[in-house]
């Protein structure tokens, strides 16, 4: 396992919005579980990964995020199916979370990958991708 990630930390400008939006994403739709939760954040472990989301600090929170500064710009996942996608995508559209590019939409990453592209509650851009391997 040496060089496979640990975990990845981020900081979010409200702690229960994105606990909700990634409980949901992460623990019902990829099987992690809760592993560590506490007043200011929350981890969700798959494996020996794990992903933190961390209640920004009111003194930071006024900059806000924007995936074309520097920084995180997105968190992609695999998946296996076109199906999962296809069901993923319809129920994007039922909680109202807007999949990006919906011109382009399940070919946005070019021919050999299906995939739906959408935003968590601070505009981190999520990715969930089937490649096509030729």
């Amino acid at each position: 396992m040496q060089g496979a990630v640990h975990h990845i930390e981020i900081y979010v400008s409200d702690l229960k919005k994105s606990a909700r939006f990634w409980s949901w994403l992460l623990t019902e739709k990829f099987s992690y579980k809760i592993f560590q939760q506490w007043d200011k954040g929350i981890s969700f472990k798959l494996n020996e990964s794990y992903i933190v989301f961390v209640q920004t600090e009111p003194l930071y929170i006024s900059s806000g995020y924007n995936r074309k500064n520097t920084g995180l710009n997105h968190l992609a996942f695999h998946c296996d199916s076109e199906i999962f996608i296809d069901d993923l995508t319809e129920e994007l559209k039922e909680k109202v979370i807007p999949v990006l590019y919906p011109e382009k939409h399940p070919y946005a990453g070019g021919k050999d990958t299906y995939a739906v592209y959408f935003e968590d509650p601070d505009r981190i851009k999520v990715e969930v991708v089937k490649t096509n391997k030729t």
